[in-house]
């Protein structure tokens, strides 16, 4: 037990490293990962035995759910609405169309079965939200046109839809499905992966703001939404992974409350739902045996680089008059990752295939494809003039309230206090800060000019952040039942000169003081010092 505690703690200590690395040297985070699979999988430096590929399926298929439904969650409507129809187009007719003409390289290029190059087109047909994302938001790369919108729309989406060409494609091959029972399987895909999507939304919506749920429990709730959202569908025929995506994208974009510390804890748990995929793929791959498929992959690689993806993008958003820099970009962003390597292992240990050696060839293609086209994407972006200095790619995110640099305070206006009856025209707030809610009971008022102020009512203000690194610290000082401190006021107390007591702590109460206020036994003292000074 101890010795696998120690692993999963090297894992992830490693993984923060590569995090920092892959900022500094242009290479998306999830090459680390993998990387890291590798050196400690069988041919690596710790000699892990891993090849159970029914163990790595289910945990990378279980921990996919999360990815999908975060990819959706995190996903800002109003930033996307402009470029729905053309990253609705490119996950689904351009998953079609990469996916076919790919499986064509395969048949008469590679030599493959016909029916065996479409499954390697299907497995590879999707792009990776996690590598695109990665990238965009590295590089804090703002692309022209709404472009980043569009890639993450797109990635995000079309997951399902190569999911949906594997099982078809599986099932074609295992002889279960004929023409008319395959378009009746597509059927039921959508349709149910539609609607227990949008119900799975709407009644969690409901729940979260009839009965706001405190703690974290929320977060728990929606982890639970998640796995309903996918697994009812699948047990029903339908594409869960549809399910689960719009689940989060619907429910993202609802008001729903906490909304932003549930963005800030799926953040996370999406980060280690990457790792652990991504690390237990590279732990599954032996690297000795992808010599043997370096050929054709690189060859399939260049071919859906160079060819297969432009010509689906080229071919859906020429109709919109799309410029020819940013269908240019929305080419060369079509990184594959973890979903295609994971479809590769259905495939791999489907009864209806059961090679793996497509396992190794799509492995090689990812890699390829992150290390190559990834760490690419930011030049080729500013080859085509497609950087927006002006905006913020960020913004595109629903998690973009975290970059905003406005913080609150608090105020409480008590019987003393001078704005008491006062109207909010006629109180003189510091210049620089804003009274943005005014809290009265169980009210949050928005502040108007001629609204009134009573005892009671606690005042919440709005300012700039300070984000200097000039060295200001906040440190504390517990007054014990014998210092000789106690009973004194701040201005008699002989504390640092250089410091300035900000709040004091007492008895569960916080207190903002002056140079009246008695100090008492068991109080503590919150001071503001610059370090070093």
């Amino acid at each position: 037990m101890n010795p696998l505690l120690l692993l999963c703690a090297a894992v992830l200590l490693a993984s923060i490293l590569g995090s920092r690395l892959s900022g500094r040297l242009g290479i998306p985070t999830l090459f680390f990962f993998i990387a890291l699979g590798m050196l400690f999988g069988t041919d690596g430096l710790l000699k892990i035995d891993f090849d159970n590929y029914q163990m790595a399926e289910q945990v990378c298929s279980a921990a996919l759910i999360f990815i999908m439904f975060y990819g959706g969650f995190g996903t800002k409507w109003s930033a996307a609405k402009p470029v729905a129809r053309q990253a609705v187009l490119l996950s689904t007719l351009g998953v079609a169309v990469t996916a076919g003409l790919t499986g064509l390289f395969c048949r008469f290029v590679l030599g493959m079965g016909l029916a065996e190059g479409l499954l390697v087109g299907a497995v590879l047909g999707s792009t990776d939200a996690a590598s695109v994302f990665s990238v965009l938001r590295s590089q804090r790369l703002n692309l022209k046109y709404n472009t980043a919108s569009l890639l993450e729309i797109e990635s995000g989406s079309n997951d399902p839809c190569a999911y949906m060409l594997t099982v078809t494609l599986l099932a074609v091959l295992g002889g279960t499905a004929r023409p008319g029972q395959v378009a009746v399987m597509l059927l039921e895909q959508i349709v149910w992966g539609v609607a227990i999507g949008v119900a799975a939304a709407w009644a969690a919506g409901r729940v979260l703001r009839r009965w706001p749920l405190q703690g974290g429990l929320d977060s728990i709730f929606l982890v639970a939404v998640a796995l309903i959202a996918y697994a009812l569908p699948a047990l029903l025929g339908g594409n869960g992974y549809l399910s689960a995506y719009l689940a989060g994208i619907l429910l993202g974009n609802q008001e729903i409350p906490q909304k932003k510390n549930l963005v800030a804890f799926f953040d996370v748990f999406n980060g280690m739902m990457q790792i652990l995929i991504f690390f237990l793929l590279g732990l599954l791959v032996f690297p000795s045996r992808l010599p043997a498929v370096l050929l054709p992959a690189v060859g399939i690689a260049a071919f859906m680089t160079l060819i297969a993806r432009p010509a689906a993008v080229w071919a859906l958003l020429r109709p919109f008059r799309a410029p020819a820099a940013q269908m240019l970009v929305v080419s060369w962003a079509g990184l594959r990752g973890a979903a295609s390597i994971v479809f590769a292992i259905m495939a791999t240990v489907s009864p209806a295939y059961g090679d793996e050696t497509i396992f190794q060839i799509v492995f090689c293609v990812v890699l390829l494809s992150i290390l190559f086209q990834g760490t690419l994407l930011p030049a080729v972006a500013r080859r085509a003039n497609m950087i927006d200095h002006h905006g913020n790619v960020l913004r595109t995110f629903n998690d973009y309230s975290e970059e905003t640099s406005v913080r609150f305070i608090r105020l409480d206006v008590g019987v003393d206090h001078p704005w008491r009856g006062k109207p909010i025209r006629e109180v003189s707030v510091f210049p620089g800060t804003l009274i943005v809610a005014v809290l009265r009971g169980n009210q949050a008022i928005i502040p108007k000019g001629d609204t009134c102020l009573e005892e009671g009512d606690a005042l919440i203000l709005g300012a700039k952040e300070y984000t200097g690194q000039d060295g200001i610290e906040l440190s504390e000082i517990q007054i014990d039942p014998d210092s000789p401190l106690v009973g004194r006021t701040l201005r008699e107390a002989d504390l640092r000169k250089d410091s300035l007591v900000v709040l004091i702590q007492r008895q569960g109460q916080d207190i903002i003081p002056d140079g009246e206020s008695r100090l008492c036994a068991g109080d503590v003292l919150v001071l503001y010092s610059r370090h070093g000074a």
